[in-house]
């Protein structure tokens, strides 16, 4: 009996997905719920499970097709019996096979006139290489066995190729990059926009269209968080298991800087102005098909040890397209950081329904003035873009001066006050 498996809605107003990757061919024999396809929708990845253990017998779809939700995806033949526990599955075979051809050849074996050209699966082998050295090979057909290494442990390096190439007669001593265009070829690569990049596109282009859109600087001394993540990293870790990131100390102090300016942490329905007692705070994390939003939910209510795990936890499935449509849904706020690709200054654009956006930028040693002298400290620019229908320049600008108080004096997250402001009930 063939079982139809449909494609699941992946949420409300989507009709449509795109096959991403098959995780299982036609003849494979599937359990239940091991995952079928990987399906993209213009917000999320996820896959589909098998429902009953079986043949797969028919994928009605290609990889990078189009299918509406609803429709059938895959057939299963679940009367199919189970394979022998003994016998081999496809990839253990392809593995043995891999193996086999990277082993060097016997003395007895002869030489054979032409290698065939290498392929990136001859260089799953116990040789290590080193990624500028498998590039050249890949791009001259050199295999691991036809190179000797010089490196630590027999570790092939780009010099070793250079060597082999010269030697083999495969190319001439200049090295060669993919940087360089030698021939002076002038080609044109066009490939199909994900609905994933497609929504990122609109969004994009209707928060410019549709938000009176400004944004304002400052700029923090990173110096004091960077002293605390120096003296307590060790005993934080030991304690929660987790490293001492820059993210939970600017997630902790938007959380209150948000309660106390609630107009950055609202929206626009409509006619009306949404407020929210509440901080969900939406951190921007660059996964492989794109940029996308998870959210740490009531950020104001957890300490920094367990903002660090959300952020972990969350910038995990990310990378991994595990995401679910409520990971990504609902934030109040959000927090993104270009400092991690070297960006200097930046303004973030918003992302809606949300009002505002926080863009943290590298940290950067600069000369500045203290106490009357001129000192060298850790600086890096903030910038917080927001919508001015709704947040005027003097709450704009108090939100962030209250960010870079909170950042320049970490003891005042507790709950917003000096110490000397604690002592004196102020």
């Amino acid at each position: 009996m063939a079982i139809e498996i449909k494609v699941p809605s992946p949420g409300e107003s989507i009709s449509e997905v795109t096959v991403s990757k098959w995780l299982k061919q036609v003849g494979d024999y599937v359990k239940l719920d091991e995952p079928l396809v990987e399906l993209e929708s213009e917000k999320a990845t996820f896959e589909v499970n098998a429902e009953a253990a079986g043949v797969l017998t028919e994928q009605l779809a290609k990889e990078g097709d189009e299918i509406k939700v609803g429709a059938i995806i895959v057939k299963i033949d679940n009367t199919a019996a189970a394979p022998a526990e003994a016998a081999p599955t496809k990839v253990e075979a392809k593995k043995e096979e891999v193996k086999a051809e990277t082993k060097a050849p016997t003395k007895e074996a002869p030489a054979k006139a032409a290698e065939p050209i290498a392929k990136a699966a001859d260089f799953d082998s116990d040789v290590h290489i080193a990624p500028l050295a498998k590039e050249l090979m890949l791009e001259h057909g050199l295999k691991p066995n036809q190179v000797k290494g010089s490196g630590p442990n027999g570790r092939i390096t780009r010099t070793d190729v250079l060597e082999a190439i010269v030697s083999s007669g495969k190319g001439s001593s200049a090295p060669t990059s993919k940087y360089n265009n030698a021939g002076g070829q002038r080609e044109v690569r066009l490939e199909k926009m994900t609905n994933l990049r497609k929504t990122v596109a609109k969004r994009l282009v209707a928060a410019k269209n549709e938000t009176a859109m400004l944004t304002t600087f400052n700029e923090v001394n990173m110096k004091p968080i960077m002293d605390i993540r120096a003296k307590y990293k060790t005993t934080f870790l030991e304690k929660h298991a987790i490293g001492l990131g820059f993210m939970s100390f600017f997630t902790r102090a938007c959380s209150i800087a948000l309660q106390d300016w609630p107009a950055v942490n609202a929206f626009i329905d409509g006619d009306q102005i949404q407020f929210n007692n509440y901080c969900d705070i939406s951190i921007a994390v660059s996964g492989p098909r794109g940029l996308v939003v998870p959210v740490i939910r009531s950020a104001e209510t957890l300490s920094l040890a367990e903002i660090e795990m959300e952020v972990k936890r969350l910038a995990g499935k990310a990378k991994d397209n595990k995401l679910s449509m409520e990971e990504m849904s609902g934030g109040t706020f959000t927090i993104t950081n270009g400092g991690i690709f070297g960006s200097m200054m930046s303004t973030p654009i918003i992302n809606p329904p949300q009002s505002a956006i926080l863009g943290m930028h590298n940290i950067v040693e600069r000369p500045i003035a203290e106490n009357g002298q001129v000192v060298i400290r850790p600086m890096m620019y903030v910038a917080l873009s927001y919508d001015h229908r709704i947040i005027d320049g003097r709450e704009s600008v108090s939100f962030l001066v209250r960010v870079k108080q909170l950042l320049e004096n970490p003891e005042m997250m507790f709950d917003g006050r000096l110490p000397v402001e604690r002592v004196l009930g102020l």
